[in-house]
């Protein structure tokens, strides 16, 4: 018995080690079939008639962003597809090690999140520079977006939803390590950590996006002046709106991964509960993951469709910093602001966006307006 079971013990290590060569191939295959995919659909500029402004040569820059610099998109980019690699390899070796982990599968599921960015850019009028990297600007889902699908953003998910719940866990345990049983964080460990994740996400989300908007990677077209920095500037930014409301997703993706003195994730429970795939309980805990997330992604766009369809963004992005595309006005307010065309409105320009009818009919000043050339 002594000898089979010695047998079996040097056979299963062995036929594990001989499988990971097969594993790693698999993975490398499937990671030089996504590049493929993304080098022969990646587009550069405004191609498409649906965007480009035939009047434009070039892509001339009327605005110079604050912290611009030579090749800062070309750098970015590259420093995001390098950052991609890195997740990717550092998530399939934690995965051979710590298979189903909760952080291994919420990172997936907030990855899988990309599917809706059209519609969370279209919603907050989140204007991308056309000379990033994109997909074509006519595919169906993608053409939502007010300009154009960068690849930056997919890179970019791990690190921006997911990041906030390290710290904010990290400071909870160690507020709760000093704090008695009765105190607040103990009984109401998930309210406590979803007020870090909003405190620390929040001032996170503020300075990505200040940073990234004020080097001329995206806009956003048209803000609510209350509660923005730089209104009126190219790159203005709905401080309160946007790093506020962007914690909707952060929130649900930090809570869901906290463990309850039984070592179970709040994830894990609720599959448990909602009896979500009974004997798989990963795949159960992934489910729950996506959906709420989805969810709150949804939440998130749902909240800037109503800013939308009340026509509050009334603080336009002057002058209109990517002339080789189209004005996106989909309301009218930069023509009114007297930016000069040639303008369009996207796609749900209509009800949608709070207007039935379609884009108004603007009686556009001449050569006034903050937006006008000769202004200022």
């Amino acid at each position: 018995m002594s000898t089979q079971q010695s047998k079996q013990s040097a056979v299963g290590p062995v036929s594990e080690r001989s499988k990971r060569p097969v594993v790693i191939g698999v993975w490398v295959v499937v990671a030089l079939a996504v590049l493929a995919v993304i080098a022969y659909y990646t587009r550069i500029g405004a191609v498409s008639d649906r965007i480009r402004n035939p009047e434009v040569s070039g892509a001339p820059r009327p605005a110079d962003f604050p912290l611009a610099f030579p090749h800062v998109l070309g750098i970015m980019q590259t420093l995001l597809v390098v950052s991609f690699v890195v997740e990717v390899t550092v998530l399939v070796l934690a995965w051979r090690r710590y298979p189903r982990h909760p952080v291994l599968l919420m990172a997936i599921a907030v990855t899988l999140l990309f599917w809706l960015d059209p519609f969370v850019n279209w919603a907050p009028y989140a204007v991308y520079n056309p000379q990033l990297w994109h997909l074509p600007e006519d595919w169906p889902w993608v053409s939502l977006s007010p300009t154009v699908e960068p690849f930056i953003v997919f890179f970019g998910y791990i690190t921006f939803y997911l990041a906030p719940y390290f710290p904010a866990i990290w400071t909870l345990r160690r507020i709760q390590a000093r704090r008695p049983d009765d105190s607040f964080v103990q009984r109401h460990p998930l309210l406590s950590l979803a007020g870090l994740i909003f405190v620390i996400g929040f001032v996170y989300d503020a300075a990505i996006e200040m940073f990234l908007t004020r080097t001329g990677i995206f806009i956003y077209s048209q803000v609510i002046p209350f509660g923005s920095v730089f209104a009126g500037k190219p790159w203005q930014f709905a401080l309160i709106w946007e790093s506020a409301l962007i914690t909707m997703v952060m929130i649900p993706a930090g809570v869901l991964l906290y463990r309850d003195d039984t070592g179970r994730t709040v994830a894990e429970k609720l599959a448990q509960r909602a009896r979500i795939f009974v004997g798989r309980p990963a795949l159960g805990m992934f489910a729950v993951m996506f959906v709420i997330l989805n969810i709150a992604y949804v939440g998130y766009g749902a909240s800037f469709t109503i800013v939308k369809a009340t026509k509050a963004a009334t603080s336009v992005a002057c002058p209109w910093p990517y002339p080789e595309a189209k004005v996106y006005d989909p309301q009218g307010f930069y023509e009114k602001n007297g930016q000069p065309g040639p303008y369009y409105v996207g796609l749900w320009s209509t009800w949608m966006s709070g207007q039935p009818d379609g884009r108004p009919t603007v009686q556009a000043p001449t050569n006034q307006g903050p937006c006008a050339p000769s202004h200022g």
